[in-house]
């Protein structure tokens, strides 16, 4: 492969309305986990090495887990993905103008954002 990709730190849950805050009492109450509100309204809890995202989807009946890949080289390990069959799914969330990443899912449906960390 000419391209490096390595897994994340980020992990986001997309959690529906019904089952939002019982979703956030569980991570905070029942497993203590330490929470962190750095980028509201996000909620957010540190899984040991990783950070664990749980966001508020009104318009989803079920939640899905999404994971984060980091590249050296967003564009050429996106091309690499693709090139092998994988399905692009940009449509999902809006990253902003400029960010360097796109988002991807896995042969289950699984959504992985594939971007280039702050510091590599």
């Amino acid at each position: 492969m000419s391209v490096e990709i390595k897994g994340g730190i980020n992990i986001a849950m997309k959690v529906p309305s019904h089952q939002y805050e019982a979703v956030i009492a569980f991570y905070r109450d029942v497993v203590g986990l330490q929470p962190f509100d750095e980028k509201e309204p996000a909620k957010g809890f540190i899984l040991g090495p990783n950070r664990l995202w749980i966001d508020e989807m009104p318009h989803f009946s079920q939640a899905e887990v999404w994971l984060e890949l980091f590249t050296e080289n967003h564009e050429r390990a996106l091309d690499h993905l693709t090139g092998n069959g994988t399905v692009r799914c940009d449509a999902v969330e809006d990253l902003g103008e400029g960010f360097r990443g796109g988002w991807i899912m896995n042969p289950a449906n699984i959504v992985h954002l594939v971007r280039e960390p702050d510091a590599w």
